[in-house]
């Protein structure tokens, strides 16, 4: 698994963007991320949720070892 470049350094991203690079499915995410396997999300206001992307680009890395 590998970040594409357009993948952002920092700042925040959405769903879309996380499934991009890890290929499973959103109920799978969801549920990865209640169970703290996945990184919290954060809420900007009423429908609109976003990860930091420091903290998914670390989550590809340590994904990425387990291969």
């Amino acid at each position: 698994m590998t970040t594409p470049s357009s993948f952002p350094d920092t700042g925040f991203v959405r769903l879309p963007q996380i499934l991009s690079v890890i290929p499973i499915k959103k109920s799978s995410w969801w549920e990865g991320v209640r169970s703290g396997k996945y990184p919290a999300s954060i809420k900007l206001g009423a429908n609109t949720t976003v990860w930091r992307a420091e903290e998914i680009r670390d989550l590809i890395k340590q994904l990425s070892s387990l291969k």
